[in-house]
């Protein structure tokens, strides 16, 4: 899944993201906003890593997150 697709599908992600990093509070997920640069900085923070493997943790998290489905109107 993209980053796009995260935001575009915000209210299941965010229970996804604090399942996988518990050490963000409910306000820590909500000042994201759809920021990736904001919940990388989080991590940083929060977490205690790097820039480098806050980017790779989050670059894994995605990549397991399956995509929505994506519905065709059939004319």
């Amino acid at each position: 899944m993209n980053w796009d697709q995260i935001v575009g599908n915000w209210r299941e992600c965010r229970l996804r993201i604090k399942e996988q990093w518990s050490e963000l509070t409910d306000d820590d997920v909500a000042s994201i906003r759809g920021q990736r640069d904001r919940l990388v900085g989080l991590l940083q923070e929060k977490c205690g890593l790097t820039k480098g493997p806050a980017e790779k943790a989050l670059n894994e998290f995605m990549n397991g997150l399956e995509a929505p489905p994506v519905y065709v109107e059939r004319a």
